[in-house]
């Protein structure tokens, strides 16, 4: 076998690693997206079911407007967010101000047994659900992704086509502490 015929076996062979290995990459960047989509059209949906929510509570807790309001100015938030940082900002902001607008929903028994309130509050509960698994598809995503972009020799041809590092979803350091509880 000649010299030059084996130079050119390694060559095509080398050209094939290197589509293979950029084809790999760029699946994994989609399903990236797709993971983070997904988390978007969830958390429209309950930017969506906001506005119902407060107009019920409204009626029967009118001097509790400050928990409405903070509920009002994350979803604003959310909707307004244009980088996936700052969606993940304004969903944490979206989680505590919910915890807090729930528990305001306690004191009022009239509007815990209301039948628009409970299913507005059971659609947001499985909502939440939805997006909680849509963030751990996402994290999974990435992290298949981030193992391709850092291992040999995806790294290779990660560097060479431009291939970043995405960024998982964080909890919220908020989340870390344990709540208060005051029954005054």
């Amino acid at each position: 076998m000649p010299v030059s015929l084996i130079v050119l076996l390694i060559i095509v062979l080398l050209i094939i690693i290197l589509v293979v290995l950029y084809n790999r990459l760029t699946k994994q960047r989609i399903l990236v997206k797709e993971g983070w989509s997904g988390i978007g059209t969830f958390l429209q949906q309950r930017n969506d079911l906001i506005p119902n929510l407060v107009e019920t509570v409204k009626g029967y807790a009118l001097h509790e407007s400050s928990t409405l309001a903070e509920v009002i100015k994350w979803r604003n938030k959310s909707i307004a967010a244009g980088t996936p940082a700052e969606k993940m900002e304004a969903g944490n902001g979206m989680n505590r101000a919910l915890v807090d607008f729930f528990a305001l929903a306690e004191q009022y028994p009239d509007l815990k047994a209301n039948q628009n309130f409970l299913s507005l509050q059971t659609d947001l509960k499985e909502m939440e659900t939805k997006i909680n698994q849509s963030r751990r598809y996402y994290n999974a995503t990435v992290r298949n992704y981030n193992q391709s972009v850092a291992t040999f020799p995806g790294n290779l041809v990660a560097g060479l086509f431009g291939f970043r590092e995405e960024s998982f979803l964080q909890e919220d350091n908020a989340a870390r502490e344990v709540p208060k509880v005051s029954f005054k």
